[in-house]
């Protein structure tokens, strides 16, 4: 090595700046970014919910519910159009996600939900139930929810629970079948009964 090249080589080199206007700048517009995004997630949530509008009232547990034939406790995990999994339904605050506690009796299915909205669905309303894997915003494994389906206000609707003991799923999609076919047949009986003394 040459001379001038080890004095070069020996001279002390200055640190690297740091560009810290650039880097606040980048961060500052990452935020923003974040920020507009949640906004229009919020403002879509929104006209949703102002578009379901004429979704009535959620029914109430009667006071005298009858005997209970099953109980879950695990979580509630949204209500879609029927059929439609991704078409989620968030009027009457049936959007929000919560821990949950289902009753099954001969009156229906009462849903108490710790820190959101309860519902009751009455037998009459009961249009069945499924095993499935997902529903808008939720995908498990094959079988990992419980829908049931429901009809209120003219809708039906499909809603997804998970027990926290999923294997006690294929006893709630018996039960509840089996009642909504006896509520099913029950009202068209008397239905037809009803035209024929007309």
């Amino acid at each position: 090595m040459t001379p001038a090249l080890s004095i070069l080589a020996a001279a002390p080199h200055s640190a690297p700046v740091t560009d810290w206007a650039g880097r606040i700048a980048w961060v500052a517009g990452l935020l923003v970014f974040v920020v507009f995004v949640y906004w229009l997630m919020r403002q879509g949530w929104k006209w949703r919910g102002t578009l379901q509008g004429d979704l009535p009232e959620l029914p109430t547990a009667p006071a005298d519910a009858g005997e209970p034939q099953l109980t879950l406790s695990g979580r509630y995990h949204g209500s879609t159009t029927a059929g439609q999994w991704l078409d989620r339904i968030v009027a009457r605050g049936l959007g929000t996600r919560s821990r949950a506690e289902l009753t099954l009796t001969e009156q229906g299915l009462d849903v108490v939900r710790p820190g959101a909205t309860d519902f009751f669905v009455p037998a009459a309303a009961l249009r069945g139930a499924r095993l499935d894997k997902g529903i808008a915003g939720k995908v498990l494994t094959e079988g990992g929810l419980l829908i049931v389906t429901w009809e209120h206000g003219g809708r039906q609707i499909d809603s997804g629970f998970r027990s926290d003991r999923a294997e006690t799923h294929p006893a709630w999609v018996g039960a509840v079948n089996r009642l909504s076919t006896t509520e099913h047949t029950t009202s068209t009986t008397e239905h037809t009964e009803t035209e024929g003394a007309r």
